[in-house]
């Protein structure tokens, strides 16, 4: 990827976050950024991993997290939704569904109760393994995690480059972890993405993540049968071009713990 590409995707997405309102094309997209719609869809699907659309209409749903993670929001504004480019209540609920894993109502009855299980979490749930199984495809990962961070890291495995849906497979670790071990990895090809939340009294922190630390090992990663790999992640600030993280990870681990439970 080009610095100009980069730069060029960039000014695409401002130009959708200043807008989120307004009714947004392909075409709009690409005149205001100086490209033929061919090849700014390329650039775009090059820089990111996804197509303009689909980047736009998650930072809709993003948008429409910040309104409904406040607990004392009424579920009913989300009827003001309707002006952040969605036809209906409902293509956004089911939106907001396939992404977040809450219908918007459930999400914002939700919020209180997955801040404090996670604040609560100790990790001793989800026990790191140091020795691989045998006859299965295995994969550790090492965590570069910065002095000053003190919470939670996600680690998942995906099938596209971008955290839009629950990962094939998923670990959380703490801050006094340095790796984790995923066993048994079905054959398939697939990204290593990461996002850390810092431990927090203020429960929008844990839903909002356009601020949260995260990485990803840049190239895809085959599992044949029986094949063992190690690779590093060194958690960075989020960059300008990073597409929102809007899958709820705290009902992932509350919904991992309780399946064990169960």
């Amino acid at each position: 990827m080009s610095q100009e590409q980069s730069e060029t995707v960039g000014k695409a997405i401002r130009y959708m976050k200043e807008n989120l309102d307004d009714t947004i094309t392909l075409n709009d997209l690409a005149e205001f950024v100086g490209y033929s719609s061919f090849h700014f869809s390329r650039m775009f699907k090059h820089v990111t991993g996804i197509s303009p659309r689909y980047y736009l209409s998650a930072l809709r749903i993003e948008q429409g997290k910040k309104l409904l993670a406040n607990p004392s929001v009424s579920p009913s504004v989300i009827k003001t939704l309707l002006s952040l480019g969605f036809q209906s209540i409902g293509s956004f609920s089911s939106r907001f569904k396939q992404f977040v894993g809450l219908t918007p109502k459930e999400f914002n009855k939700r919020v209180k109760e997955l801040h404090q299980f996670l604040n609560e979490y100790d990790g001793e749930a989800e026990q790191v393994h140091g020795q691989a199984l045998i006859n299965t495809s295995n994969l550790m990962v090492r965590i570069k995690i910065p002095k000053s961070f003190n919470g939670y890291i996600f680690i998942g495995l995906f099938p596209r480059p971008i955290p839009d849906q629950v990962p094939i497979l998923g670990k959380v670790i703490t801050h006094k972890q340095e790796y984790c071990v995923f066993e048994s990895i079905p054959e398939g090809v697939y990204y290593v993405l990461t996002a850390a939340i810092e431990k927090s009294f203020n429960p929008l922190d844990y839903f909002l993540l356009e601020n949260a630390l995260r990485g990803k090992y840049e190239l895809p990663i085959s599992f044949e049968e029986k094949i063992s790999r190690e690779l590093e992640i060194t958690l960075r600030p989020p960059l300008p071009n990073d597409p929102p993280i809007l899958i709820n990870l705290p009902k992932l681990l509350f919904d991992k713990i309780k399946n064990k439970a169960n």
